[in-house]
């Protein structure tokens, strides 16, 4: 449930809604403070609202409502614009950072709050030949006065906002953060209490199959343990964030067997599915988007090696604490202490492949992007407690270095990356 709240305002359209609804409430209560306080003498608070009468309010307030709903178009124009710029640029699932901005967010909903601010409070003006008689809620229109003045230095802010988020340092420490977050989720330096080595048993098992195709975007391991200590029977999760499933296929294993279908929709319900794939839960994800953002750097279009050099360092920030933490433990006990969940992580390897993979065919020709990466490798390696992270790196090394030995590019760039993966070598064996 929570992951759902916290996606929910992640949304661009959220954060907007929430300002609009919240202008409406204003609007209308300022309206029957009006109302209340329409004859009574107000002293030195009523000496303080501009007072312009029914057709001087209409006036201000149709002006502040054009004009904010034309200033929420052209921003709106602007954030497309840039979205498009980023796309091209950093790649398509960059943009995703864009959308759930919440200062972009922030600046559309609050011009088109203002907007319906002004258009509920002008609906209320009343001239008059109204046989109620003259209405005029001078205490909300001087808000809306008040809130115009607001959303230029909203304005001001949006554009220094817009053009500092297009920025490569802005961007990829945003991911960087996100990348960060998921590791200490994940891979935190203190266990769970209830978490304990486990081994799956070869004992007869039966799987629960997804009712749902799509992502993977979170496991509710909770919600699964409960299910499994109730039904007094071991799951063993198979799908985890970033997978892609379709309808059908295995998302765990039950044993005994005979307790699958006790626990089926338990399990379906644990499984939240999305139509893309996000960082919160998968690191996977989090990292192909810093190692996205370096390869588009280096294709012949862009050429910009320090972009890529600044991706490698982002990602050593999450990658060197990670390695320095032991292995998760994937079992997880119930009020017995009984092993009644095993959870599932990505190893470390893997997200190792991902990057260096990357490197060894997308930067050999950049010594910028190169030395950068054999510096990342340098970090994880001396860092790493585990020793199957440790030989990952150095298998890594070794095949850049022969990927750089068999290159036909400048032999002085070759030469000189060959010594930093020399050096990279010698610091990792020495440290272990």
């Amino acid at each position: 449930m929570r992951m759902k709240l916290s996606r929910l305002s992640d949304v661009f359209w959220f954060l907007p809604m929430a300002l609009g609804i919240s202008a409406l409430v204003l609007a209308q209560a300022l309206i029957f403070v009006d109302r209340a306080f329409n004859d009574a003498d107000l002293g030195v608070w009523g000496a303080l609202l501009y007072r312009v009468g029914a057709s001087g309010s209409r006036d201000i307030l149709g002006a502040i409502g054009g004009s904010m709903l034309a200033v929420a178009a052209t921003s709106f124009s602007i954030t497309v614009s840039v979205l498009a710029t980023a796309s091209s640029t950093y790649g398509p699932r960059l943009v995703r950072n864009f959308m759930n901005d919440r200062g972009n967010q922030f600046v559309l909903g609050t011009f088109g709050a203002t907007f319906l601010y002004a258009l509920m409070v002008l609906r209320s003006i009343q001239d008059a030949t109204i046989d109620d008689g003259q209405f005029v809620p001078d205490i909300a229109v001087n808000v809306a006065v008040v809130l115009a003045v607001l959303d230029v230095a909203v304005l001001v802010y949006f554009i220094n906002h817009i053009a500092g988020s297009i920025q490569v340092s802005t961007l990829s420490a945003r991911v960087r953060s996100e990348l960060v977050a998921v590791v200490d989720t994940l891979y935190p330096e203190e266990q769970p209490e209830n978490s304990r080595p486990a081994v799956p048993p070869r004992t007869e098992s039966a799987t629960v199959g997804s009712k749902e195709s799509g992502f993977v975007l979170s496991v509710d391991e909770a919600a699964l343990l409960s299910a499994a200590e109730s039904c007094g029977c071991m799951i063993e999760v198979l799908a985890r964030p970033g997978d892609h499933i379709v309808e059908g296929e295995t998302l765990v294993r039950v044993h005994p067997p005979e307790r699958a279908d006790d626990v089926a929709d338990a399990v379906c319900k644990a499984v939240d599915f999305g139509i893309t794939r996000t960082p919160y839960r998968d690191i996977q994800f989090a990292v192909q988007q810093l190692v996205e953002m370096a390869v588009r750097a280096l294709s012949p279009g862009t050429n910009d090696p320090y972009t890529a050099h600044n991706a490698f360092n982002e990602l050593a920030t999450g990658l060197v604490p990670m390695a320095r933490r032991p292995a998760p433990s994937l079992g997880r006990v119930d009020s017995d202490q009984t092993v009644r969940l095993i959870v599932t992580r990505l190893p470390m390897t893997e997200l190792i492949g991902d990057v260096f993979d990357a490197v060894r065919i997308y930067a050999l020709e950049a010594p910028v992007a190169m030395t950068s990466a054999i510096m990342l490798a340098r970090r994880i390696g001396i860092a790493a407690v585990d020793l199957d992270v440790r030989e990952a790196i150095l298998r890594h090394l070794a095949l850049i270095d022969a990927a750089e030995t068999a290159s036909t590019g400048d032999r002085v760039n070759i030469e000189f990356c060959r010594g930093e993966i020399d050096v990279a070598r010698q610091a990792i064996l020495s440290a272990s």
